[in-house]
């Protein structure tokens, strides 16, 4: 006995000593895309632990278009992406040689964009010694009719009625409409932004945005590089208060929570159209409400399975209980800016440090309030001005603004799969001034558009 114990130490000890031998694990990868903040933010991080990191980026060679361009490089104060591999992700074999040289030296790997996220799956394999989401997990949190049956197996009180929509006739419309009921969502089951998400009251609403959705999605799954094939999913309608939590998730599915944000829709404000108009942190919400938000939440982190990740989940509060719109294995849009302004967390940081895995905070004390503002013009066109940009500027909780059109750009709603006109940033220590500079953005911007000659006849004749 005494022999086998002294047998078991030194293999325990050489253990050790193997681990110890290794390469230093030093290199963090992102796919396809490094956030905007994610180098500053390991930069920073390096320079307090006394260390250096070296950060990958890892591309798809069959990506070739525009989109794939992936970061943005930073300025000459810090240190840029180390590392960039490119490979055939459609090629097993050509991603295992492209990580074999560095390999035993990978620490992290992370994807923070939704539609990279079957690329990330397909990686994962090639990197078995880091803590990572499974390939599963992600194929279930990307695509919304897995999801969904994940959900209804865990727990079919959180999940609204739902069916896959195979194609656009009468005989599969009366199916749909028996399964769902009116009014029904109707949306792709791999994309993010609430882009070609529709409303149907009735048939002939469900006829009109299938024939639409289902002509446009093959282009648009095309434009986002994505490696999944176009479905689209009828679910439920359910009308309440929306809103999502970012949660981050241990090996062992331990969470811990970040604040909720309120998230005002499109369609809330009189809007055809169910973008996130307003993403605003944090609402003001009882304790005990915040609590049965979070927990499920957690209950639809672990129907997926979820680990060692962040998760997205977007909630609905219908009457006194929570459903769960969608969850992803991300982050959430505009989380690092608005989490670090309200409560100072580096939310691009503790993504990494849940991989490696080391301890990381959420502080729990609230210096501001802060949303995020998604705008888009109130008619399809051709942009012919944009006005009150520059007074936005000057109002006291401005913060940031992200402007991606132009006069002469063509604006598009999210459900045809248009995006923002701009992205606006507010903050203030005083929720009611920052209510009131919403208010004042709402009265200040201008965006007009020219529409085309027969949609134009159309709307002056009230028909549609």
């Amino acid at each position: 006995m005494l022999e086998e114990k002294k047998e078991n130490k030194t293999e325990l000890e050489k253990a050790k000593n193997d681990e110890l031998e290794t390469p230093e694990k030093n290199i963090i990868a992102y796919v396809m895309k490094i956030p905007e903040g994610a180098i500053e933010s390991i930069r920073k991080y390096e320079a307090e632990l006394g260390t250096t990191f070296r950060i990958m980026l890892i591309t798809d060679s069959k990506v070739t278009n525009n989109a794939k361009l992936d970061y943005k490089p930073v300025s000459n104060k810090v240190k840029d992406v180390d590392i960039k591999i490119e490979c055939d992700i459609s090629n097993p074999d050509d991603i295992a040689a492209k990580l074999l040289p560095y390999q035993a030296e990978m620490l992290a790997i992370s994807c923070r964009s939704e539609q990279s996220m079957a690329r990330f799956a397909k990686i994962i394999p090639h990197l078995p010694y880091l803590y990572t989401p499974t390939t599963e997990s992600l194929q279930w949190a990307s695509d919304k009719y897995l999801m969904r049956k994940r959900l209804r197996i865990y727990d079919p009180k959180i999940t609204p009625k739902f069916t896959l929509v195979r194609k656009n006739t009468t005989q599969e419309r009366e199916r749909i409409a028996k399964k769902v009921g009116f009014p029904m969502i109707v949306k792709p089951t791999n994309m993010a932004a609430s882009l070609f998400v529709s409303i149907c009251y009735h048939e002939e609403d469900l006829k009109k945005t299938l024939n639409k959705t289902l002509k446009k999605l093959k282009k648009a799954y095309k434009n986002d590089n994505r490696l999944e094939e176009p479905k689209v999913i009828a679910e439920e309608y359910m009308d309440g208060d929306l809103y999502s939590v970012d949660s981050f998730v241990g090996m062992r599915g331990g969470v811990q929570h970040c604040p909720l944000v309120r998230q005002i829709t499109a369609k809330s404000i009189g809007r055809d159209d169910f973008y996130n108009y307003i993403q605003m942190t944090p609402p003001d919400l009882k304790k005990e409400t915040v609590e049965k938000a979070e927990e499920v939440a957690k209950k639809a982190i672990h129907a997926l399975g979820i680990r060692n990740s962040i998760a997205h989940t977007e909630l609905m509060k219908v009457d006194d209980e929570w459903k769960v719109v969608e969850i992803a294995a991300r982050m959430g849009g505009f989380r690092h800016e608005l989490h670090h302004i309200t409560c100072g967390a580096d939310h691009s940081l503790n993504d990494i440090l849940i991989r490696i895995p080391k301890k990381f905070t959420i502080p729990k004390k609230i210096t501001h309030f802060a949303c995020a503002v998604k705008w888009f013009a109130e008619k399809e066109g051709v942009i012919t001005e944009m006005k009150g940009l520059k007074k936005i500027e000057q109002l006291e909780s401005f913060h940031s603004i992200d402007i991606s059109k132009k006069v002469g750009d063509r604006s598009e709603f999210a459900r045809n799969g248009g995006r923002s006109v701009f992205n606006l940033i507010l903050k203030n220590t005083d929720r009611s001034k920052l209510l009131a500079d919403i208010r004042r953005v709402e009265q200040t911007v201008v965006i007009s558009v020219e529409e085309k000659p027969a949609k134009r006849l159309i709307n002056s004749l009230g028909l549609k």
